[in-house]
């Protein structure tokens, strides 16, 4: 078992990481625990949890990003409530980045806040969602724009967890682990483009450690993101926008992933076009996405993208701001981009 500790919280990694969790509960002594999932991790992983867990309350919602908001966050907050959850309570989150973000958030809030532990099952929430601290749900299909700062009290990372999933489902965080590399680490992204497509054989524990500790010291630095932990925006801003389009409009939305990965792509063209970005690593970049992500084909509304942007909470004094890369494992923060450069972003990836 790996293992990465911290002031706030400790993350444990390995194929016996539940033995861990059954310790940590005895000794907390919680009144009562309640284990959020949603209506895939009920059926594929809550099996496997169960047996280290006595005295729970499951609550179940439905999959899928779409189900991020308000109304779900009401009917958690419902159980937890008709079950007398007191402040001594428990909720675990077993599930994708929905389930942690949801479910940290409504935990952060219940009765000004109860402990979480985060149980991640998708290789997305494994590197990004289950750390961090960041809670919250959608509004409007808008991404995140209601949550709070708190941070899970343990996070246990099982990863035969990912035998469930499909290619597109490890594909939607390979993305997240990719923008670790860039902002961060060169070698990591080195390591990432020698890993044929579609090779899911490889061992991705290490893969996901070596994510994990660069995620985590940047927050650890950063917490409240006020200048470093902006770094890991890179690819957010335009590919959040497009999420949210694509939630609005098509009738199978991109995974927050596939969007990422469309970012990824349009930013480190802004990152080439004001001169920080080299073409030899431009190209290196657009060729690991493009052979690894399949290509969105429907029409990108442009001015749409650029209202959404607008609304990006990142922003200030109606400016879009930018994460962008140096080089790769370099990046810089809070960088002003016009909307025409953004559009001829927009342009070149719909020409790829």
């Amino acid at each position: 078992m790996k293992e990465i500790f911290s002031k706030e919280y400790n993350i444990f990694l390995g194929d016996d990481v539940f033995e861990k969790l059954a310790e940590t509960l005895i000794h907390k002594e919680y009144s009562k625990v309640f284990v959020l999932m949603d209506n895939n991790t009920s059926l594929h992983c809550w099996p496997l949890l169960s047996a280290y867990l006595v005295n729970f309350v499951p609550i179940i919602i439905p999959d899928g990003e779409v189900n991020k908001n308000i109304r779900q966050a009401e009917f958690i907050w419902e159980t937890l409530q008709s079950n007398f959850a007191d402040r001594r309570a428990l909720l675990i989150n077993l599930g994708g980045g929905v389930i942690s973000d949801i479910g940290g958030f409504c935990a952060a809030t219940f009765k000004r806040g109860i402990d979480f532990i985060n149980v991640p099952t998708t290789l997305l929430s494994m590197v990004d969602a289950a750390v961090g601290g960041k809670q919250g749900v959608d509004m409007l299909s808008f991404k995140n724009v209601i949550g709070v700062f708190k941070h899970p009290k343990e996070v246990f990372i099982y990863p035969p967890f990912l035998n469930t999933l499909n290619d597109n489902e490890k594909r939607n965080g390979l993305a997240e682990l990719c923008k670790h590399a860039l902002i961060s680490d060169k070698a990591l992204f080195e390591k990432l483009e020698a890993i044929p497509p579609d090779d899911w054989g490889v061992k991705l524990n290490s893969l996901i450690f070596q994510s994990l500790k660069i995620k985590v010291s940047i927050v650890k630095k950063d917490p409240l993101e006020k200048d470093l932990r902006k770094t890991l925006n890179f690819g957010h801003t335009i590919g959040h926008a497009i999420e949210t389009a694509s939630l609005l409009s098509d009738k199978v939305p991109l995974k927050h992933g596939e969007a990422v990965a469309i970012g990824i792509i349009c930013e480190a063209f802004i990152s080439k076009a004001i001169d920080h970005l080299s073409s030899k690593e431009f190209k290196n970049i657009v060729e690991y996405i493009s052979n690894r992500f399949p290509k969105y084909k429907q029409k990108i509304n442009q001015e749409q993208l650029i209202l959404f942007m607008r609304n990006d909470k990142k922003n200030k004094e109606g400016n879009i701001h930018f994460t962008l890369l140096k080089k790769i494992g370099k990046a810089k923060v809070d960088i002003i981009c016009e909307d025409d450069l953004i559009i001829q972003s927009l342009n070149y990836y719909q020409n790829l």
